[in-house]
């Protein structure tokens, strides 16, 4: 059957004062005119006018009346992702006004509104009369929606976004729950306007039973807070508060919270917390947070943290390809059992400045870095009266430069060789100990000559195989400067330092005399998609010179064995070791690291096990299995768990149980928690949460997989 378009016929029925862009183009599969007032369009009609698209199987428009007579199926959409669907309809011609009978409005193909009756008023408000509201997915096999809201009747209004109910009843699976004389609540294209938000339930061994209701408040198009009330059946009550801005080359975020309860009778509780990021001029940036909370049990007490050591800071920093530039300053808080805040360094300074660059003479690559910091405790005693080996005033300030150059040649065989070399110096001013009181200079040079001998072999398949022996013989000057060390107590031995001048993180300690860091590394990679990675290796040097802890593997003339693996498989599999160990096999620390991930299912796990060393405060040995898994039994449900079980102490420190589901309507979290551990401050508790959203008011791409129709 042929098509015709009729724009310039039906644009003689349009008033003559309509604007050339608003007038209609029609397409149907028969058209006539009768007498000089009537069209009717007939067969797959379709309209296109200001931004809408009309669709119905017949149309007849009366220019005396300037109005529509429209026979279903209709469909009527538009720019904004509304969709109306209807057996009848009577329309003005420009489709601002009418009445729709057995009409649907499907807005941003989420939230369904059904009624018998639908008014389209000015253009701009929809009027629905014993209306179903919606965004479950609806067919034969499942007729009833897992929820809905019935009114009496429903205005949607386009421009503001809202959803008006009169005397509004919300069922679930079809079951009346409760009853609201008035409901207002934003359609699913709005993504912020004030109003109430989802409903959490969390119940505690602390707290008892408690909800919480959060409020969202829109300031503006920049700002907003959320108010969330919160209490519980053992007189919690608490008051939460968020607070977001955002700027031109910036935001800011606060939070904070006041409460009231059983667990420390008579007294208001509370914490605060502030995060900012600002983009400055010529690349740099503003980052600074700030952190406080009234007790040292408030953040786990109401499920808010579990850090026990809070840092507040501002930062400014720029990093380029060549260059890297900061300054900060550090507040530190301990909220750890046994720890005293006053003995602690709470104020830290640090400011530095590093760039990389090629000598045009000599050639390699050069570096130097300028770096000052500097640290304050709050008490004024210049003795160790807690035993920690710290003075407990000790205020310590340090000036620090190094620089360093390192070229490689290609020799003879392919033997890839290196030299180089590192000069630090270090400037010391302490206060406030009866040990390393005054000022200090520590000076080091070191010098490293390397040498590499990579051997590669590919197979026809296209698997590569390379195998690197490595030797590296460093020297390192000996300082007799007396220097406290703070920052470089934790010394770590890896496969990432195996071949580094210096095994320590921070600058107080240096790593001295004649070694030999010898290794040898195997990389395998198959183009199937999966890879090994094996490296072995160890420190020889010329004497025992005491810098490092039993526990650090690197104490001694010779040091514990290094042996590292990373496996990789194509199905996304990967597993890392790490072990260190003596010469009779004694494991000093190993480290085990296993992540499976798959559509349907997922694992995450880790392994711990150190030596206690009381210098690096350990007091008994460490072992620790981390295990965090998923499930994912439907393509709406999914499970979550994760447990850390201590074997030392022999008990669970932590468990935890996520079960979640989500579909195109609704989404349901339950979870459960257990914290095993206990200290002067924090008793095991077992907490419970509940939260539910009812999909498809405000914001977007929050829907799951949609229910299967089966008739």
């Amino acid at each position: 059957m042929r098509r015709f378009a009729f724009a310039a016929v039906l644009a003689l029925f349009l008033p003559v004062a309509a604007p050339a862009q608003d007038l209609a183009s029609l397409v149907a599969d028969r058209v006539s005119i009768a007498g000089n007032d009537t069209l009717v369009a007939q067969g797959n009609v379709e309209v296109f006018v200001d931004g809408r698209r009309l669709k119905a199987k017949s149309i007849t428009y009366d220019r005396r009346s300037d109005r529509l007579h429209l026979e279903g199926p209709i469909v009527l959409t538009d720019d904004n992702g509304t969709l109306i669907l209807a057996d009848q309809a009577e329309l003005a011609a420009d489709l601002s006004e009418g009445v729709l009978q057995s009409a649907r409005l499907v807005l941003d193909q989420q939230l369904q509104l059904a009624a018998n009756e639908m008014m389209r008023i000015g253009g701009r408000y929809t009027s629905l009369n014993n209306t179903v509201v919606s965004s479950c997915k609806i067919c034969a096999s499942h007729p009833t929606p897992l929820w809905e809201i019935r009114a009496d009747r429903v205005i949607h209004d386009q421009l503001e976004r809202q959803i008006y109910f009169d005397n509004a009843t919300f069922r679930l699976a079809g079951v009346p729950l409760f009853w609201l004389p008035r409901l207002r609540i934003p359609d699913p294209t709005l993504d912020r306007q004030t109003g109430f938000l989802a409903p959490s339930f969390r119940t505690t061994s602390g707290l008892g039973f408690g909800i919480k209701v959060p409020y969202f408040i829109r300031i503006g198009d920049r700002r907003d807070l959320t108010v969330t009330p919160y209490i519980s059946t053992k007189n919690a009550r608490t008051v939460e508060l968020r607070y977001r801005q955002a700027f031109r080359t910036g935001d800011i975020e606060v939070t904070g919270a006041i409460s009231r309860d059983r667990l420390l009778p008579g007294e208001t509780r509370g914490f605060a917390q502030a995060n900012g990021r600002f983009a400055l001029a010529k690349g740099f940036t503003l980052a600074f947070s700030g952190e406080y909370v009234s007790d040292d049990a408030y953040l786990l007490d109401y499920g808010i943290s579990s850090r026990d050591r809070l840092d507040s800071r501002v930062e400014v920093f720029r990093t380029r390809r060549n260059e890297h530039i900061s300054a900060r300053v550090i507040n530190f808080r301990s909220i750890r059992a046994g720890d005293v805040n006053s003995t602690l360094p709470s104020l830290v300074t640090d400011l530095t400045y590093q760039r990389r660059f090629t000598p045009g003479l000599i050639g390699g690559e050069g570096g130097f870095r300028v770096q000052t910091h500097s640290h304050y405790r709050s008490s004024n005693l210049p003795g160790d009266s807690d035993g920690d080996g710290i003075s407990d005033g000790r205020d310590m300030a340090r000036l620090s430069f190094t620089a360093d150059w390192r070229r490689n040649w290609i020799l003879p065989g392919g033997v890839l060789a290196a030299f180089a070399t590192e000069l630090n110096g270090d400037f010391y001013r302490i206060r406030q100990d009866t040990v390393f009181a005054g000022s200090n200079f520590r000076g080091q040079a070191s010098t490293a000559v390397e040498l590499r001998w990579p051997l590669v072999r590919t197979q026809a398949n296209g698997v590569s195989h390379l195998i690197e022996p490595v030797a590296q013989l460093v020297w390192s000057g000996q300082s007799k400067a007396v220097i406290p060390n703070e920052d470089s107590v934790l010394a770590e031995f890896d496969e990432g330092n195996l071949f580094a001048l210096s095994r320590f993180p921070g600058a107080d300690a240096v790593d001295e005399g004649r070694r030999a860091n010898l290794g040898i590394s195997y990389t395998r990679f198959d183009p199937a998609g999966w890879g090994l990675g094996l490296t072995f290796g160890r420190v020889i040097r010329d004497r025992d010179h005491g810098q490092f802890s039993a526990a650090s593997g690197l104490r001694g003339s010779s040091s514990d064995w290094l042996a590292a693996m990373r496996l990789t498989l194509a199905d996304g599999a990967v597993m890392t070791n790490r072990l260190v160990f003596d010469d009779n096999f004694k494991l000093t620390k190993g480290e085990m690291r296993l992540d499976l991930q798959r559509t349907d299912f997922g694992i995450t796990s880790s392994y711990v096990r150190m030596l206690a060393d009381a210098s690096e405060s350990r007091a008994v040995a460490v072992s620790e299995l981390t295990l965090a898994g998923r499930y994912q039994f439907t393509p709406n449900w999914e499970g979550k768990l994760n447990t850390r079980y201590d074997f030392v102490a022999n008990r669970a420190a932590s468990a935890g149980l996520n079960l979640s589901f989500r579909n195109e309507c609704l989404k349901l979290d339950l979870t459960v928690a257990r914290r095993f551990t206990t200290s002067s401050i924090v008793k095991p508790t077992t907490d419970f949460g509940l939260s539910v959203d009812l999909l498809g008011f405000g914001g977007k791409g929050k829907r799951g997989p949609a229910r299967a129709c089966s008739g």
